[in-house]
């Protein structure tokens, strides 16, 4: 059996799910294909381990897509502050005078109800799902692997495991950081393993939902905290988080193995002081961080988005929001590619698409790997730097706001005090 569609996206994560339904909008007859069940919501149970902090751009874009109230129908927690300090000793810090060294941005100084949502990975694909089941020309494959994928100068042929054969004009790979579309494209990716690694862990604590999310630089790495939702009647009291605790893989290693109280133990006493007091551990989970960039973002009628593209340092939480920025992009060239009668797949509007996101991209895995180097060590020239660039943004309001709005997703352009502050830095010129 064999279907024609325009599109065929392999991958209904978030970023392949929104691109489907927006797609879908523009008129595309377009086929989702992922191997995983669809997902599921369920109001009683705990968090899912993976949660993002979308941005306000992000937001924009989910109500567009419909989406958007799907997801605040589920769960989805606003914050109104964020934090950043740091928390490593100067190493000459006897010689100098003391400095402040925290910075928060505050969401009333952009006149913005909010600087963003934490949201589960789970609830935000779940939302979209929903948005694209309500597109009549969209359909989803659920549970159906790609077993191959065959280019010719006309169309793209997808065979699907079962033997089901699917063509259409192109094909949109969104299948992740380790992509099978990508490898089948022939298209390579260069790649940087950092020394650390991340361990996610979902808390309970009481007292209320906080309107903060907060991350503390130590020499080890950065702890961070993201509110979540009120667990309900029946932990009165209590509300849920996410804590990221970055360290050396022998560390997470050693904390993967103790039990919930010995690990409860090691965060609070690991934590900064601004961290509630812990109730109970839910889950707890641990990544390798890579920053990942593909050599190419298309090959014939191939096009890669999000993960497939592009992976960056998981710091601020970016990652999802680069995947969105790339559905809208691609979204906007297919629909000018159709408007002109041209064929989907047309190497200029392909380009086109790298052209515009390829740079976006870069800026912001500058703006996480500066702030990994920056805050990753206690060289006594690289503290200063980072306690300076910690100062101006403290004692200039200007300065404050445009690092807000760019992680907002409002502005485009890397704030100048971060170009200023990491001009220096070796290798950032590679990205």
């Amino acid at each position: 059996m064999t279907q024609a569609f325009d599109i065929v996206i392999v991958g209904a994560g978030m970023v392949g799910a929104a691109l489907a339904t927006g797609l879908g909008q523009e008129g595309f007859s377009v086929a989702m294909v992922d191997r995983a069940p669809a997902p599921k919501f369920d109001p009683g149970s705990a968090p899912d381990i993976r949660v993002s902090a979308l941005s306000a751009g992000s937001e924009r874009y989910l109500r567009s897509l419909g989406a958007w109230d799907h997801i605040l129908n589920m769960r989805a927690t606003p914050y109104r502050r964020l934090a950043v300090w740091d928390e490593t000793p100067h190493p000459l810090s006897n010689l100098l005078p003391r400095t402040s060294n925290q910075v928060e941005f505050d969401a009333a100084g952009l006149n913005a109800p909010h600087l963003g949502h934490i949201v589960e990975n789970s609830v935000t694909q779940q939302g979209l799902w929903q948005a694209a089941q309500a597109e009549p020309s969209v359909t989803i494959l659920a549970g159906k692997g790609v077993t191959g994928i065959t280019q010719t100068d006309a169309q793209v042929k997808v065979v699907l495991e079962g033997g089901e054969e699917l063509t259409a004009a192109l094909i949109i790979g969104a299948d992740g950081a380790q992509s099978r579309v990508r490898d089948r494209a022939g298209i390579g990716v260069t790649r940087n393993q950092y020394d650390q690694q991340a361990m996610v862990i979902s808390v309970r604590y009481q007292g209320p939902v906080q309107d903060i999310t907060w991350q503390g630089f130590y020499p080890s790495g950065p702890r961070a905290f993201l509110p979540l939702y009120n667990v309900g009647a029946s932990h009165s009291g209590e509300s849920r988080a996410s804590l990221v605790w970055y360290d050396s893989p022998e560390e997470i290693a050693r904390l993967k193995t103790l039990n919930t109280e010995a690990l409860m133990v090691e965060i609070q006493k690991g934590f900064p002081a601004e961290l509630p007091q812990l109730t109970h551990i839910e889950d707890r989970a641990s990544f390798p961080i890579a920053r990942q960039h593909a050599k190419h973002y298309s090959a014939g009628r191939i096009v890669l988005v999000g993960d497939a593209a592009h992976t960056i340092n998981p710091l601020a939480g970016q990652g999802v929001n680069l995947g969105f920025q790339d559905a809208q992009c691609l979204q906007s060239l297919l629909k000018e590619a159709k408007r002109a009668g041209d064929d989907l797949a047309k190497p200029s509007w392909l380009a086109s698409y790298e052209q515009q996101r390829r740079p976006a991209n870069r800026r912001m895995m500058f703006a996480m790997d500066a702030f990994y180097h920056l805050f990753s060590n206690q060289i006594p020239p690289l503290h200063l730097l980072r306690n300076l660039g910690l100062g101006t943004v403290r004692a200039l309001p200007f300065a404050r706001n445009r690092v807000a709005r760019y992680a907002m997703g409002i502005d485009d352009e890397l704030p100048a005090v971060i170009r200023q502050l990491t001009a220096r830095l070796p290798g950032l010129s590679q990205l």
